[in-house]
């Protein structure tokens, strides 16, 4: 595959979007509401994570990126201020490291034909080019360290050596298998 075509969650972006995640939404109908409303995104229908999601979309405020395979949609990450993303604060292990005023990339989700293709990091490198334009101190993560044995199988917030590939470090790590990693975007 050529390198992916990468644009930002918008209206217009939202068709490819939702293809790319079905019918049911990716991680069981999440939607991306977890970081945003936590746990209780399991207790509403499906319907009103989509929605909310389209109606971020549709808004001004940061949401994520989409990466094209020409038009079709094979990536996605989310992007957003730390802020916008209230329930990391109450992630045992992905609480605050300090008060820094970061953006974060929480999770990713790639067409299955296209994974281990590349497109997981080119919206690392995208990811960190939106948030330095938006003037963020610095982009966080809160990747799987894979090379800790028994880690979680559950990938969904990307690797820690593809973030270390891009300059990521290791700024805390309070579970063996998952740290907070960060790139610092100022000078």
């Amino acid at each position: 595959m050529a390198r992916p075509d990468i644009r930002p969650l918008t209206a217009q972006t939202w068709p490819a979007l939702a293809d790319l995640f079905g019918p049911a939404g990716a991680s069981n109908g999440c939607w991306c509401s977890y970081w945003r409303i936590g746990p209780r995104y399991r207790d509403r229908p499906r319907v009103e994570n989509k929605d909310a999601l389209r109606d971020l979309a549709a808004s001004d405020r940061p949401a994520g990126l989409v990466a094209f395979d020409g038009t079709v949609a094979v990536g996605w990450c989310q992007l957003a201020p730390r802020a916008d993303l209230a329930w990391l604060a109450h992630a045992r292990y992905l609480g605050p490291v300090d008060d820094l005023p970061v953006w974060s990339v929480p999770c990713f989700f790639v067409r299955r034909s296209h994974r281990g293709g590349g497109v997981t990091s080119a919206l690392v490198e995208a990811a960190t080019r939106v948030a330095r334009r938006a003037g963020a101190p610095a982009l966080e993560a809160y990747p799987v360290d894979t090379a800790v044995p028994g880690h979680t199988t559950n990938l969904f917030p990307g690797v820690a050596s593809v973030f270390a590939r891009h300059g990521f470090e290791v700024v805390a790590r309070r579970r063996a298998d998952r740290p907070v990693m960060r790139k610092a975007l100022r000078r």
